[in-house]
């Protein structure tokens, strides 16, 4: 039995674990995932004793149904819950009645009726240890690990916390794509009799940032500017992945125009620095005095211009 994410016992269904059905899509699966994360991970939740059991259920539900392939398997009932391999149900009684042939019954193997079923046991006994003298590697263990996105586009070294309470540091490289998965050597599940450990898989994916954006290599930026910096032009100070630095406005800049600064993106060891386009953003007063007011409406009655005007003769009327 395992332990489902309200602390009850329920029988082996990842679905149920989520609080879904057979029916949830991809993205209902990871919707639900991440919102039980928030409430069941060990480190938001040092005080709640069921959160590691919680939390255990859901990453393990979350891990076999992401994948397509591996959740297609478990609908078709050829793996369990735990990703194990179900052995096709053959019995030598299928068979008793078959004109001609006659059946014994070795000991041990009174369930399997041909040796595909017979070396299915063996290697099933073989990995739980009962079998021994056959070492076998640990199986692999998939995390999904979420990190600040300046962190992904940086690089850094970071640590996760394992469903048994453990702990296991992430180095993760400068430049990594949303949604990569890193794979550790022999930090996954134990071996059998003496065989190696698995390797641990850890899928990243970046938050969002509330100033940058991504575009591959490049990183976008929104930068606010003045009605007078838009007019006249001048230096202001814009942010970047690496740190504040200077850019020209030019005169007469309108929202919507991109400043490019070359390298100033992503740097990543296997191909050259992104830039960082900077699209600009006029910004109104939040208060407008009775000076700028007179001196707009005058300058409205010799300055006649529509913005608009290519735009409405492109639409119906």
């Amino acid at each position: 039995m395992e332990v489902c994410c309200n602390g009850d016992q329920m029988s082996d269904d990842p679905y149920a674990a989520l609080g879904l059905t057979q029916s949830a899509t991809a993205a209902d699966i990871k919707k639900a995932y991440r919102k039980l994360v928030r409430t069941s991970h060990p480190d938001l939740h040092p005080d709640d004793a069921g959160a590691e059991a919680r939390f255990k259920a859901v990453t393990a539900a979350h891990d076999l149904l992401k994948d397509a392939d591996t959740r297609a398997r478990f609908d078709a009932g050829e793996i369990d819950a735990s990703g194990a391999e179900r052995a096709p149900r053959t019995y030598y009684r299928d068979h008793a009645e078959t004109p001609g042939q006659r059946f014994g019954q070795r000991p041990g193997f009174g369930d399997f009726g041909d040796p595909s079923d017979i070396f299915a046991h063996i290697l099933r006994q073989r990995g739980r240890g009962s079998d021994p003298g056959y070492a076998q590697p640990g199986p692999d263990l998939r995390y999904t690990l979420e990190v600040p996105f300046l962190d992904v586009v940086l690089g850094a070294k970071t640590r996760i916390t394992l469903p048994d309470g453990g702990n296991l540091e992430v180095q993760i490289p400068k430049g990594m794509q949303d949604g990569q998965t890193l794979r550790l050597r022999g930090r996954g599940a134990a071996g059998y009799d003496g065989g190696p450990a698995g390797d641990a898989l850890v899928t990243i994916q970046a938050q969002l940032h509330p100033v940058f954006r991504r575009d591959g290599d490049d990183i976008l930026i929104t930068l606010p500017i003045t009605i007078d910096e838009a007019i006249l032009g001048g230096k202001v100070t814009a942010p970047t992945i690496d740190g504040p630095v200077s850019v020209t406005i030019p005169k007469g800049a309108s929202s919507g125009r991109v400043l490019r600064l070359r390298g100033r993106g992503i740097t990543r060891a296997s191909s050259q620095s992104g830039d960082a386009l900077v699209e600009l953003k006029i910004v109104a007063p939040s208060a407008i005095d009775a000076v700028l007011s007179e001196f707009m409406l005058e300058w409205r009655k010799t300055h006649v211009q529509d913005p608009r005007k290519a735009m409405m003769e492109e639409t119906p009327e």
